[in-house]
């Protein structure tokens, strides 16, 4: 029945959308203490609620967040394949081009459950989450035989590479493990090492958050260190470059229908006199949401900082009248930096045309 019922679950986990299932145990995360080193550095910036005691707990143990735990349920759904790289135009993490995942997922894997719970006749013990709750869900992914941890700390799978969101089901039945993945395929490749424009990519696996772009333009709420922003690129909402480099995400599969491209693209400079109602009805739906429209803007004005032209500079003026102190800051730099690029290249002109 045991086995049975695996297989039965990874069936309708495929019919929901679901590439990759695997099964592991609720024994704790081998590698716990890589969490622990990695918080007491402080790389986890401004994130707090990840040192919290509470947090620390639960991740260290699963049954401390389902005591009736016994085995855990891994699974992979895709989203869109990174755009490749290049000049102009900001740029939005292919993750958060559809629809909130955090307000789909949770249907599937609650869907699950009721499966399970109808197979076995009875309800049972469960917790469900998708990058929401206190699991270090990439290692147990790998426990479950879904792929490998790579350089730039994504799970990877040879199948798939690393364009999917993972979600775990915590169960209160004991079922079948699968084999944890032992291989590791990055060999001596490291080129999300070398295009990370901000160095935030660690020797051990793990990446310093207060460097990463993502996290300068999501987790943090408050300014961009001016010394990171030059590095930033086109970039207002998360960051591709290590996946879009990856060699393993040619085999990336096709993204579910649920994350299919749902916001307005391209991003217009006219978006920094977004009010907060444009705002809040432009991005109701999506993750770009999660860096309110303080965020957001202060993320826009470093890119069109760093690509725009002295056409922007009437609307970043415009910018530096925002309610916002966050976004008047921001926007002031990206016009000191547009004068200062534009002043040097000209000096640039005149000193080719100096004779000698």
């Amino acid at each position: 029945m045991n086995e049975a019922l695996k297989q039965a679950v990874k069936d309708k986990v495929r019919q929901l959308g679901f590439i990759l299932a695997g099964v592991t145990s609720s024994e704790p995360p081998a590698h716990y203490n890589s969490f622990e080193k990695w918080l007491n550095q402080n790389m986890h910036g401004t994130m707090g609620y990840l040192a919290e005691e509470r947090s620390r707990t639960r991740r260290a143990d699963p049954k401390q967040i389902l005591p009736e735990c016994k085995s855990i349920l891994v699974l992979a759904i895709p989203y869109n394949l990174p755009l490749p790289t290049g000049e102009g135009g900001v740029r939005v993490a292919s993750y958060a081009l559809g629809d909130d995942y955090h307000d789909i997922l949770p249907q599937k894997l609650k869907a699950i459950v009721t499966f399970i719970e109808e197979q076995l006749g009875h309800p049972i013990p469960n917790r469900y989450y998708t990058d929401s709750g206190p699991i270090l869900e990439r290692e147990f992914a790998q426990h479950a035989g879904l792929g490998w941890i790579g350089k730039n700390s994504m799970l990877i799978n040879p199948q798939a590479g690393s364009t999917f969101f993972l979600a775990e089901i915590l169960l209160g039945i004991e079922l079948i493990p699968d084999k944890p993945f032992a291989t590791d395929h990055c060999g001596t490749c490291a080129r999300c090492i070398t295009a990370c424009p901000t160095q935030c990519i660690l020797p051990d696996r793990t990446v310093d958050a207060r460097r990463c772009i993502s996290y300068l333009t999501i987790e943090n709420k408050d300014e961009i260190p001016a010394d990171l922003r030059p590095q930033m690129g086109s970039w207002i909402f998360g960051c591709d470059i290590c996946q879009q480099v990856c060699p393993w995400n040619r085999f990336s599969q096709p993204a579910d229908s649920a994350f299919e491209t749902k916001i307005p693209l391209p991003v217009l400079t006219e978006n920094l006199l977004l009010s907060s109602v444009e705002f809040n009805q432009r991005f109701k739906k999506s993750p770009v949401k999660r860096a309110q429209r303080r965020g957001y803007l202060r993320n826009l004005a470093v890119a069109i900082g760093n690509h725009g032209s002295e056409k922007d500079i009437p609307i970043l003026e415009l910018a530096m009248q925002d309610d916002e102190a966050l976004v008047r800051e921001h926007a002031k730099w990206a016009k000191e930096k547009i004068q200062g690029d534009n002043h040097f290249m000209k000096k640039e002109i005149v000193s080719e045309r100096t004779p000698y």
